[in-house]
């Protein structure tokens, strides 16, 4: 049985046919083509596009030349109401300053320090899953994010979810989650940074009751670092942290960009990573109880993770199939050649996870979920040439690691104690927007192992 997969779309469709199938699903929006191609060109009236599959390709804008291709700001346009200049957004010597304070407190020793708080939000997750008495079916999206918030909040800002001030943050991002596209109009007209971006009223109005209430929870830390009482979790740490060159740390308004987009990529990415890992393991119920024992076995210790393997590779899979973030966008600065075709400046080029996961000339069964490739030679050359949920490069995701971690755990805590089984009148429908979610839910009915 193959895990559910967005239909494409025809090969030729109008530009406007395009940009409403776009606006709906950026992935039943492409052509089944692109599972094959090694590099597709797109054109539209203002610019050009690349999507590129080609793994030396891939390489040389993510590994060998980042500088050269800069994060477009076309699509972070709609993401700016909330993020502001976080580093998801930035480019150049001020995505680099940041990347030097924030990066220590992902270092390897300080993944340690966080696997107490990692460990209590998976424990207080199980007790919200307690199976229904009547064994109803649940929708595991809310599940899985609320526990994702949990553990956000709990690793930058040593509070659970129950917090006040951390229940309003994640209950209006759910709100600016339903409310922002991916695409505007900055995505398709070219424009300077203060053009109109003609954002929804209430997409606006959200961004600044999140960005508020992180402004007080930020303040709030400040104060206590200032006077000695600060807990020693990930805010503190990045707030205290200079940059080795010019000594400068950040203020509140600079930290309150980070927060935003800690909360972003930590809490969406992994709700929607958790989810259709236990979906796939409500598919395939032998590899799930395979993880259930060896979870049964694990001493509940940071050490002992190194003998949650099967699960661990079990999340790598989840991730190639569906990875959280779908694509991404660079754009070019200089003339290019791309697979002997020229390519001009401002020209976007298209890293799709979605498609290089899934292309048919890298992998063995690609739409297969299979997490035994992981130990083929197969499975391994993809895993160095063609597999980047967390990206890629200088830019890779600052909390590739802790993400692994999180994911590991909260599994081996939610197996552990329960079963999932598929509702088969409701299978998942994959569409993206901000990330790989579902079109109605994420229906699995659990019951006590």
């Amino acid at each position: 049985m193959i895990p559910a997969k967005p239909p494409a779309r025809p090969d030729k469709v109008s530009l406007f046919r395009y940009l409403k199938l776009f606006r709906a699903d950026i992935l039943s929006a492409q052509p089944a083509k692109l599972y094959r191609a090694w590099m597709a060109e797109f054109r539209t009236p203002f610019f050009r596009s690349y999507m590129v599959n080609d793994p030396e390709l891939i390489r040389l804008v993510l590994n060998e030349r980042p500088d050269n291709f800069p994060k477009s700001d076309r699509i972070g346009a709609g993401l700016r109401p909330l993020l502001g200049d976080s580093v998801f957004l930035t480019n150049g010597d001020l995505w680099k300053q940041q990347r030097r304070i924030i990066d220590p407190a992902f270092a390897g020793g300080r993944l340690r320090d966080t696997f107490p708080a990692i460990k209590a939000a998976g424990a207080a997750a199980v007790t919200r899953m307690a199976p229904l008495a009547d064994g109803t079916p649940r929708d595991i999206e809310p599940e899985t994010s609320h526990a994702a918030a949990d553990v956000i909040f709990r690793t930058l800002f040593s509070v659970p979810i129950e917090d006040q001030i951390a229940t309003r943050v994640f209950d209006a991002f759910k709100t600016y989650q339903r409310t922002q596209p991916i695409l505007n109009l900055a995505a398709f007209i070219p424009g300077p940074r203060w053009m109109p971006r003609f954002f929804r009223r209430d997409t606006r109005a959200t961004a600044r009751l999140i960005r508020s209430l992180i402004t007080d929870m930020t303040a709030a830390r400040l104060a206590q670092i200032a006077d000695g009482t600060a807990p020693d979790d990930l805010a503190t740490k990045i707030m205290t942290t200079a940059d080795p060159d010019t000594g400068d740390t950040f203020d509140v308004p600079q930290m309150v960009d980070q927060v935003a987009i800690f909360f972003l990529a930590g809490h969406e990415t992994s709700a929607a990573a958790l989810a259709w890992t236990l979906y796939l393991l409500a598919m395939h119920p032998e590899w799930q109880d395979k993880l259930a024992e060896e979870a049964q076995a694990w001493d509940g210790q940071f050490a002992g993770l190194s003998t949650l393997k099967a699960t661990r590779d079990v999340f790598r899979e989840s991730l190639r199939l569906y990875p959280p973030v779908p694509m991404m966008v660079r754009e070019t600065t200089k003339p290019e050649v791309f697979r002997k075709r020229d390519v001009t400046p401002g020209a976007q080029v298209v890293l799709s996870p979605w498609h290089l996961h899934r292309h048919e000339r890298i992998w063995d069964k690609p739409d297969d979920f299979d997490p035994a490739r992981w130990q083929t030679e197969n499975g391994k050359t993809g895993q160095r040439t063609a597999y980047m949920p967390f990206s890629a490069g200088p830019r890779v995701c600052t909390g590739a690691g802790f993400a692994m971690i999180e994911g590991v755990v909260l599994l081996a805590q939610m197996l552990a104690a329960y079963r999932f089984e598929l509702v088969p009148d409701r299978p998942p429908v994959p569409v993206a927007h901000l990330t790989v979610r579902t079109a109605n839910g994420m229906w699995l009915r659990i019951s006590p192992r």
